[in-house]
């Protein structure tokens, strides 16, 4: 709720607080990668790959990943099948960086600052996650890894317990950071569809002051709040996680139709190697998809099954671009109104808030 409240107040203030609980949770992880450096005994990286073993707490059924349930495998855990189990969850780490195309109307030169932002934080983020794993498991044995709290537990393993509040705290402020950035870009989201008329579009409503699109944003507080104090965080991280391989998909397959049914697009970034760099990120992220458990799977399915009943139900009658392709008359597919904070395509935005857009090629059909 204080995320809501920060984000409510405008980009700078939340660019800023940003900022600080990045700079806490890149101390932290700088402080795991060095400090853990004299702790490391090159035996604990034997084996490099464990063998395959059966799961500690007997995981089975809904709780085992969908390719072992499909295959009729037993539950397991290491070996090579596990590393792509893992992978699947800690997915979860580098979810964030495609948040950076949903600012895009609240950057003053999208063209060039966004591949930066999308290519830089994936490449620093792999950079420094890879080092942690690196240096947590020569410390300590991967068997003997806290599933907890593994980070701190494996300084404390090592009589070197004075670091552990401080990676406690960046902890904190790596969850932080990640949620508050899943609710800038996601509100930016349900503002957009508000203002098709995908959702009611009481949530495109953008505050007199601050700019933000503030009804929307304090409504998607509340249901993750609610939904932060129900569902453990593991779920709730392979539930987030499905979700965004599966938007991953739909965006790669985005990028080859779109090239080849409206090559005449503006496009400021071209995604290089289409359609092969498109095909290989469809392949990958359903490898993922289908190493993540079967209850998520259940779970996505419902979720999607809702995402439908309300699409056909409600938003496809009342989507503007949708009318305006199907040829009602007196329908425009942009608002005709002007958003509330008035800077044109191309002018610097204000101070925290949403500039107009008068064209609708100047968003996604850009990034992608």
């Amino acid at each position: 709720l204080l995320l809501t409240a920060i984000l409510v107040f405008g980009v700078k203030l939340s660019s800023r607080f940003t900022a600080l609980i990045v700079a806490i949770k890149v101390t932290a992880v700088l402080i795991v990668i060095f400090a853990g450096l004299f702790y490391i005994n090159g035996s604990n990286y034997t084996p490099f790959i464990p063998d395959k073993q059966p799961p500690a707490n007997n995981e089975g059924g809904l709780k085992q990943p969908l390719i072992e349930w499909m295959s009729g495998f037993e539950p397991s855990s290491f070996g090579v099948m596990g590393i792509f189990f893992g992978a699947a969850t800690v997915f979860f780490a580098f979810i964030g960086f495609d948040i950076v195309a949903s600012a895009a109307e609240e950057t003053k030169k999208p063209q060039r600052d966004l591949p930066i932002g999308i290519l830089g934080s994936l490449g620093i983020c792999t950079l420094l996650y890879v080092a942690v794993s690196i240096v947590v498991t020569g410390m300590q044995k991967y068997s003997d890894l806290s599933i907890d709290a593994p980070l701190s537990d494996a300084f404390k393993a090592v009589d070197a317990g004075h670091w552990a509040w401080i990676i406690n705290i960046g902890a904190v402020a790596g969850l932080m950071s990640v949620t508050m950035i899943m609710l800038l870009g996601q509100s930016r989201v349900f503002f957009a569809m508000s203002r098709d008329g995908l959702i009611p579009r009481f949530f495109s409503d953008t505050h007199p002051k601050y700019r933000t699109p503030y009804r929307s944003t304090i409504a998607l507080g509340l249901v993750v709040a609610v939904v932060a104090g129900v569902i453990p965080l593991k779920e709730l991280a392979e539930l987030v996680n499905i979700g965004t391989l599966f938007a991953f998909i739909v965006v790669s397959i985005g990028v080859v139709v779109l090239r080849r049914t409206r090559p005449d697009l503006p496009r400021a970034f071209r995604t290089p190697w289409v359609p092969v760099l498109p095909v290989l990120s469809v392949l990958a992220c359903l490898w993922l998809m289908i190493n993540l458990p079967v209850e998520t799977w259940w779970r996505f399915l419902v979720w999607m099954a809702v995402g439908f009943v309300m699409y056909f139900g409600y938003s496809r009658r009342h989507s503007r671009l949708g009318m305006a392709e199907t040829g009602v008359p007196g329908v425009s597919p942009v608002p005709d109104e002007e958003i509330p904070g008035g800077a044109l395509p191309g002018q610097t935005p204000p101070e925290g808030g949403i500039p107009r857009r008068d064209l609708p090629d100047k968003g996604t059909d850009d990034t992608l």
